[in-house]
């Protein structure tokens, strides 16, 4: 009898497993994880300031901001919240990985070049850029007799002129 028992018992195990198993995977739904960005809110990287104690301790975050090639970008985890009415399986609220450490503050290359070339000798691309102390000794020499002019328009356009705040250039889209 106690035999049958344990077969008849493990037979409705084996059963309601089967049921959970192929309810998740062969579900409508998809685990909140998967879903595309278009359908989460995510928040901004959390800025630490250069703070390695706390990026030991928190495990995501971001040391630094800013780079220009894409290898050059740190990426970190960020808090996302599927939005409402969506539906999917798992957690609502997760971290998702591979978030670029970038911010943008209003910095368009094409108006800072077009700023430099134009109204560079007195200094109004570095003003624009946030480097007051230099933009201010620019427009006294007049862009450096001209040669400091041209030379901001090469450092401009290699990429060795950045804003102040290290924030990269916004995108045009």
């Amino acid at each position: 009898m106690s035999i049958k028992w344990l077969t008849i018992t493990s037979l409705k195990v084996q059963l309601v497993y089967l049921l959970w198993f192929t309810n998740y995977v062969f579900s409508i739904y998809v685990p909140c994880e998967n879903l595309d960005l278009d359908f989460l809110e995510c928040e901004a990287p959390l800025d630490l300031k250069g703070n390695k104690t706390a990026y030991d301790e928190l495990k995501f975050g971001c040391l630094k901001f800013g780079g220009q090639n894409y290898d050059e970008v740190n990426r970190t985890k960020v808090n996302c919240t599927v939005l409402p009415g969506i539906e999917c399986i798992g957690s609502r609220t997760f971290m998702k990985d591979g978030f670029p450490c970038i911010k943008y503050t209003g910095h368009y290359f094409v108006t800072t070049l077009l700023y430099s070339i134009l109204l560079g000798f007195l200094g109004m691309d570095r003003f624009c850029l946030g480097h007051t102390g230099t933009a201010v000794g620019k427009l006294l020499t007049l862009g450096g007799a001209g040669i400091w002019w041209i030379i901001d328009v090469i450092l401009l356009c290699t990429g060795h002129l950045m804003p102040e705040d290290n924030s990269n250039w916004m995108p045009y889209t």
